[in-house]
């Protein structure tokens, strides 16, 4: 039998939360949402999932029909409902994109763009002060992390302070996290005139707990690597990985 993610504690957490969103309490259930979890940690095509887990098209068809709800957004705004934004922190990283995730049919947004590392997609998060998912943005690789920042701050309007490296020293960035009441923490390059006078040092040496979270969610290999055709689905298994880093909270 696979190894499950899911204890019995949080088998219970869980599926309280996921009947709030009118599913149906079958028998079945939880081998559903660990055949959907398993394959987040492996990033095994859906047709290889174990039978353990039940018939390989019955366990998708239920992941993009939930994804095609929001489900797994809704799961993890549920879950982070009483975060604390006194510190945020953001950055991008890269996504290698598969070979299979191109093509999808219907003109859909796959959000791959080409950079140095080829196809790629960008993940740019947010975490708050515990190292914790708040939000996050999908874009091709070839997005600049200045260019996604106001839309990712935008989603983080309570945060308190603002603290990012030197990628996104942008007059911009600056304007927008004061505008939503925030402190912003950014070093100024070193071709600044203005220098980096008053610069709260010590909280910027924290800025390693969102590289931390990347860590974390990069150990599930369907997120590490975009295999999904369509950004709605790779934007749940982020929201469902983030969701699983809160879970046990």
């Amino acid at each position: 039998m696979p190894r499950y993610m899911l204890t019995e504690e949080l088998w219970s957490k869980l599926r309280e939360i996921l009947l709030q969103f009118s599913l149906y309490n079958k028998a079945g259930l939880r081998k559903t949402v660990e055949g959907i979890l398993f394959r987040m940690r492996t990033g095994v095509p859906w047709r290889d999932l174990p039978d353990h887990f039940g018939k390989w098209n019955s366990v998708y068809k239920a992941f993009n029909y939930w994804s095609k709800k929001g489900l797994w957004k809704k799961l993890f705004n549920v879950l982070k409902a009483d975060s604390d934004l006194e510190w945020v922190f953001i950055d991008g990283s890269y996504v290698k994109a598969h070979q299979h995730s191109a093509g999808a049919a219907g003109g859909y947004n796959e959000n791959i763009g080409k950079s140095r590392a080829g196809n790629t997609s960008k993940v740019h998060l947010a975490v708050n002060a515990y190292g914790l998912p708040e939000a996050f943005t999908i874009t091709g690789g070839h997005i600049n992390d200045c260019t996604e920042a106001p839309t990712l701050i935008e989603k983080i309007d309570a945060a308190q302070v603002l603290i990012a490296d030197k990628g996104y020293d942008s007059q911009i960035i600056r304007d927008k996290g004061e505008a939503l009441g925030m402190s912003v923490i950014i070093p100024r390059r070193k071709n600044s005139i203005k220098g980096n006078k008053g610069l709260d040092r010590h909280l910027y040496k924290l800025r390693h707990l969102v590289e931390n979270a990347f860590a974390r969610l990069k150990h599930y290999r369907a997120v590490a690597t975009q295999y999904d055709k369509l950004t709605r689905n790779y934007e749940s298994i982020v929201s469902l990985a983030c969701a699983f880093l809160w879970l046990p909270m």
